[in-house]
């Protein structure tokens, strides 16, 4: 399914959680571990007025190639295969530029959450990754106390598909029902009717028949997918604000990953930062799998 993984990382402690997912589905598929730091800081993440940008800049560079060692020799241990390279230039330009030149499948990379929008940083390293890559990127919230999963076909007992039925939201399912395939896990998916769509109470009960019975279509369509592989799978129509409801139910069901689609790709992460997916990756406490 992947063959080579790419693990990005600047040495931000809580990483943990993010290593550990990408060394389970490389052991599970014989993939090659590719770890990768930029030396080049976002400076969207630096206080321009009170931070000296060279000195930054070399504790970046130290931090991060101590950790490109650190994931390498821990990948090593584990039989895995695992190469080391630090680039120039910014992180989200070199993260994107060795996916195209290295041949990887899949990018487990680490996200600061985010709740408010003040607390929200425009353009992200992950964020303007998920927009800008061609192959699928598991984005982990980055925790310093988070518990880091157990290794095993345990790590993935619960799949969440969200769907809106769209070609990158099947491009999703595609990738988590090979997950879930792997590691036996239960399949669950979902469409929401979003009440947020202007004058959506006042619409006649046939316009809301229609987007029910569009979402029924899309689960089942997935539903069946699953069915195929002889995965257990549930699906539900949901009604109300998508990410509110996508983060809940994946709750009530102890998900282990979500997966979903993103809306393309353009250096203009506002395209991505208004959606219903970028929400979720912000929000969720779960692995959140995106594709484009």
């Amino acid at each position: 399914m992947y063959d080579n993984i790419l693990v990005p990382t600047d040495g931000s402690p809580g990483a943990e959680n993010a290593t550990a997912r990408a060394f389970n589905l490389a052991r599970t598929g014989d993939a090659t571990i590719h770890v990768l730091h930029a030396v080049g800081p976002d400076l969207t993440a630096v206080n321009l007025d009170s931070t000296d940008i060279e000195e930054f800049r070399q504790q970046s560079e130290k931090r991060g190639r101590e950790a490109t060692v650190q994931i390498q020799e821990r990948a090593t241990d584990l039989g895995l295969d695992a190469v080391r390279t630090v680039h120039e230039g910014t992180p989200y330009r070199a993260i994107v530029e060795y996916i195209d030149e290295n041949e990887i499948d899949l990018v487990v990379m680490g996200t600061h959450g985010r709740t408010g929008g003040e607390r929200a940083r425009l353009g992200s390293t992950t964020e303007r990754v998920i927009t800008l890559a061609n192959v699928p990127v598991m984005a982990v919230r980055l925790a310093e106390d988070d518990v880091v999963p157990e290794s095993g076909y345990g790590m993935y007992d619960h799949v969440v598909i969200p769907t809106d039925g769209s070609d990158a939201a099947e491009r999703a399912a595609d990738h988590a029902l090979g997950i879930a395939e792997r590691y036996g896990a239960d399949v669950h998916v979902i469409y929401v009717v979003d009440t947020t769509t202007y004058g959506f109470e006042d619409s006649p009960r046939s316009i809301v028949g229609l987007l029910k019975q569009g979402g029924q279509n899309a689960v089942e369509e997935i539903a069946t997918d699953a069915r195929e592989l002889n995965l257990p799978v549930t699906t539900d129509i949901l009604r109300g604000v998508p990410h509110e409801e996508i983060l809940e139910y994946a709750s009530g069901v102890d998900a282990d990953v979500i997966a979903m689609g993103t809306r393309g790709r353009t250096a203009d992460t506002d395209r991505l930062l208004g959606s219903t997916t970028a929400r979720i990756v912000r929000r969720a406490d779960v692995p959140v799998l995106t594709t484009a």
